[in-house]
């Protein structure tokens, strides 16, 4: 039976985030690294991107190692046993193998036996995703806690040859527990995407189209057209901020903090004037970890909340946009 208020009327539940984690692999790959392996300068890459260095995953070390560090982290931060995890919901385009999904590999990983457990593949909105998901579930009343994770090893699909790509990418991992409340949370996700963008941002293989082992680079090669993509995200985003916001019943001004896909800081620049926001109510870390495709919002947001900068009580933005094309948001209280 559902809660019910003193009139008798059923009670809203929302989901609110009870913790987070995030973590990062220990080889640092900075900007004059990679000037020895292809064409570039640490000018060229920081003034373009404002990307300094990037995490590199070790030998061995997968998307759901990664996973597993930032969802203990997380569930520690919440004080919540794996155990009492109904729903993961993990966000990846670099699964560890094809199948089962990563999620199902954490969850046994964690001791989380038994619960629901699935990916989301949107590219670099995949976290975004996981939360818009694990959100319903918790407001239908169908589980009273969640994970929700974004997870990267992108560094394994990349071309060092090509220097328009190489120098974005990094690995790394972040994650929050979900948990039922009377009281946002969150207020509003929104989930968008529109395949006609597929050759602006895309990898050419996979199981089904084919491998294509005899090729150079097959399989490895992250296709972009960049300049078309920034155009596209500085657009979408736009109005992907005032969508959110009137889903919310909010203004620009009862945002305290934008927390960005973290992809290039010209865009990042660009959402938070379209907010009216000085950058130092935005969490910036592209500088520090590149691009880590759907892992990128949950580390930015846990490292803010680990620094102090975000506290509880606050109203957040988060978005993200990324190959599909697709783009997500949430608006939270934290």
């Amino acid at each position: 039976m559902p809660a019910r208020r003193p009139n008798g009327e059923a009670a809203l539940i929302y989901s609110r985030i009870a913790g987070t984690g995030s973590y990062l692999p220990e080889k640092i790959v900075s900007n004059a690294d990679l000037e020895k392996l292809v064409d570039t300068t640490d000018e060229w890459i920081a003034s373009r991107t404002g990307i300094r260095e990037r995490r590199m995953a070790a030998v061995g070390e997968t998307t759901g190692d990664l996973a597993f560090h930032a969802a203990s982290r997380a569930l520690e931060a919440a004080g919540v046993a794996a155990s009492e995890i109904e729903l993961i919901v993990l966000g990846t385009t670099t699964p560890d193998i094809i199948f089962p999904s990563t999620a199902c590999l954490l969850q046994h990983r964690l001791g989380a036996n038994g619960c629901a457990a699935f990916d989301v593949n949107a590219a670099c909105s995949g976290f975004m995703y996981a939360l818009g998901v694990a959100d319903q579930f918790v407001r239908s009343g169908q589980v009273k806690k969640a994970l929700v994770v974004g997870a990267e090893t992108l560094t394994r699909m990349l071309d060092y040859g090509d220097r328009s790509t190489c120098v974005l990418f990094g690995d790394g991992a972040g994650a929050v527990v979900l948990e039922a409340a009377s009281e946002p949370g969150i207020f509003a996700t929104r989930l968008h995407a529109d395949g006609g963008y597929k050759h602006l941002l895309y990898n050419p293989v996979g199981v089904s189209a084919g491998f294509k082992l005899d090729e150079p680079n097959a399989g490895v090669r992250v296709m972009m057209t960049g300049n078309e993509v920034f155009k596209v995200a500085v657009k979408t985003l736009d109005r992907m901020v005032g969508e959110t916001l009137n889903a919310a019943g909010m203004a620009e001004k009862d945002v305290d903090w934008l927390i960005p896909h973290q992809a290039n800081l010209r865009i990042i620049e660009a959402t938070a004037k379209r907010l009216k926001l000085p950058m130092e109510r935005v969490i910036v870390t592209v500088d520090r970890h590149g691009n880590t495709s759907s892992g990128s919002v949950p580390l930015a947001l846990d490292e803010a909340v680990r620094s102090g900068k975000v506290q509880r009580g606050q109203n957040l933005l988060l978005e993200a946009f990324g190959g599909g094309f697709t783009w997500a948001s949430a608006l939270l209280r934290y």
